[in-house]
C-alpha cells in the first residue's frame, strides 16, 4: 500500500523479489500502480487506456473493477480530473448518522435536530 518510492532498499529488495516469482502479481501491481498515478495526479484523460490495458490482460478481479468504472464512466473521469471533493459533505453526513445512532430508541427526531444543531454550533 506503500508508494515504491517511500519504500526502505530492503523492503524494495522483498517486494522485487516475490514480483519476479509472480508474473500475475507483477502484472497487477503494475495496474494499481498506474491507476494510482490516474489517482494522485489527477490525469483523467489516461483512464480509458488504463482500462483497456486492464481488459487485455487475464485478471478477472482487476477487469471486474474496470468494467465497473465504465458503468458512470464520465462521472469518474470528472472525479480523476476536476479539484472538487464532497469530502466536507461526507464528514457532516458520516457526524449526523452517529448521532442517530447514539439516540437509537431514545428518542425523538425534535431531539436529534437539537443535538445536530448543537454539534453544528460547537465546530
Amino acid at each position: 500500500m506503500t508508494d515504491p518510492a517511500h519504500l526502505s532498499p530492503g523492503h524494495t529488495a522483498q517486494l522485487q523479489d516475490v514480483l519476479d516469482r509472480c508474473q500475475e502479481l507483477k502484472q497487477a501491481t503494475g495496474h494499481v500502480r498506474a491507476i494510482a498515478d490516474l489517482l494522485t495526479q489527477r490525469q483523467g484523460h489516461r483512464l480509458d487506456d488504463w482500462v483497456n490495458d486492464v481488459r487485455a490482460s487475464n485478471l478477472q478481479p482487476l477487469r471486474s473493477f474496470a468494467e465497473g468504472l465504465l458503468i458512470d464512466h464520465d462521472a469518474v473521469a470528472a472525479g480523476l480530473t476536476l479539484p472538487y471533493s464532497n469530502g466536507p459533505t461526507e464528514g457532516v453526513i458520516n457526524k449526523i448518522k452517529l448521532l442517530k445512532r447514539q439516540l437509537y430508541g431514545r428518542a425523538g427526531l425534535a431531539l436529534l435536530r437539537k443535538r445536530i444543531l448543537l454539534t453544528i454550533a460547537r465546530n
